[in-house]
């Protein structure tokens, strides 16, 4: 049921998503999902988790087909045009929602961001501390989330997003070009 429901809001979004509607993708009724789900809200949480997880898994495929001493930077690069892909905008909503109403969908931004860095931590150089691996995911992860509401906000400003995203690589060549 929670893959249905899943695929109904990569198609038609956040926008307007109820029990019913959830239940018409689905097959099934909505108190069939209230027996599952703990609520509209529970299913759209775990409904949009579902979905940043592909979105993980295709950005950790398009890493996957790089050669394995790739750089941070080219893992980075390898990963953006899913971030900014066929489901985005999806994705852009649930940021929208997070904002608007943080007590009710906050924990949805707390777990992405959770999530997020444990896989940018998994593609720092292994020989980097701990400490320097959360530093650098976290400057990742704060810079790309901000490429993300620039290309919400700037309308036609995508030549901006992309001299960014190469000054991030370029930090990050440097960082990984370091000694310590």
């Amino acid at each position: 049921m929670l893959d249905q429901v899943t695929d109904d809001i990569a198609i038609n979004g956040l926008v307007e998503f109820s029990l019913r509607r959830a239940a018409r993708a689905a097959g099934t009724t909505h108190k069939v999902l209230l027996y599952h789900f703990d609520g509209v809200d529970d299913l759209l949480t775990q409904a949009v988790r579902e979905l940043r997880e592909r979105r993980i898994a295709r950005g950790l495929v398009a890493v996957a087909a790089l050669e394995s001493t790739q750089t941070l930077s080219a893992k980075v690069r390898a990963m953006w045009p899913v971030l900014v892909g066929e489901d985005a905008w999806v994705h852009d909503q649930a940021i929208g929602l997070m904002m608007f109403d943080p007590q009710r969908y906050g924990e949805l931004g707390r777990g992405a961001t959770e999530r997020y860095l444990e896989v940018l931590l998994s593609l720092c150089p292994g020989d980097w501390s701990t400490r320097r691996k959360l530093e650098v995911s976290e400057m990742i992860l704060a810079t790309l989330r901000g490429f993300v509401v620039n290309r919400l906000t700037s309308g036609s400003n995508q030549e901006g997003i992309e001299a960014g995203l190469e000054a991030l690589c370029r930090a990050l060549d440097r960082e990984e070009a370091a000694k310590g």
